[in-house]
């Protein structure tokens, strides 16, 4: 029993080493050689099909990075939890451009079902994705709590913001993805966003029992 145990805790820690790597070097790299052509074209106003096309590409490949790592990080939720997980998640994202702050009230070590700390940790890293690719934002502020029985979720950046009345924002961004996975959980899901001004998603779902 005990060569089992040991032979899934190394598992698990392969599989946190990779999604670390994937995420830190990786990613990080494919996201730096966009912001660099960004700037190039910017500065000297340039744009071409091939450069769209490269552009697209570094897009699609950072997306397929982030999904596979999505398949390898809840080995962390396993072994730590929901709570922990998301705090790792927010230290992870802050960089030189942006700053996710993390705070909660609700312990560290606390667990709820696997199903329902995955789902939860799946649609609060959708919308940091959503944050780093479309709000230009400095700071982002996540916020956990319960309250009668249900658990709240507040994200808050200082972005660029948008109308909320455009379906064509709403779906570009994936929020009405992310809505229809939280009527799922029979929770709600309301947006707060004023071009220029910020954004602030607002998330409550019902605690499993």
């Amino acid at each position: 029993m005990n060569v089992i145990n040991s032979g899934i805790d190394n598992q698990e820690i392969e599989r946190k080493k990779i999604a670390s790597f994937l995420h830190d070097n990786i990613s990080a790299l494919l996201s730096s050689a966009g912001l660099h052509l960004n700037t190039f074209t910017a500065q000297n106003n340039i744009e071409s099909e091939e450069i769209r096309k490269t552009k697209a590409i570094l897009s699609e490949a950072h997306d397929l990075l982030r999904d596979i790592s999505h398949d390898l990080v809840p080995s962390l939720l396993v072994r730590f939890g929901l709570i922990y997980a998301l705090e790792d998640l927010c230290e992870k994202n802050s960089n030189r451009s942006i700053n996710f702050e993390f705070s909660s009230t609700i312990a560290a070590d606390k667990r709820y079902i696997e199903k329902f700390e995955m789902k939860i940790y799946f649609i609060v890293s959708e919308l940091f994705n959503n944050i780093i690719k479309h709000s230009n934002a400095k700071i982002a502020k996540i916020n956990l709590k319960e309250n009668q029985n249900t658990f709240i979720i507040k994200i808050h950046d200082d972005g660029i913001g948008f109308n909320t009345k455009k379906t064509d924002a709403t779906e570009g961004f994936g929020l009405n993805r992310i809505r229809a996975r939280v009527k799922k959980f029979k929770g709600s899901f309301d947006i707060i966003s004023k071009t220029n001004k910020g954004t602030t998603i607002k998330i409550k779902i019902p605690l499993p029992h």
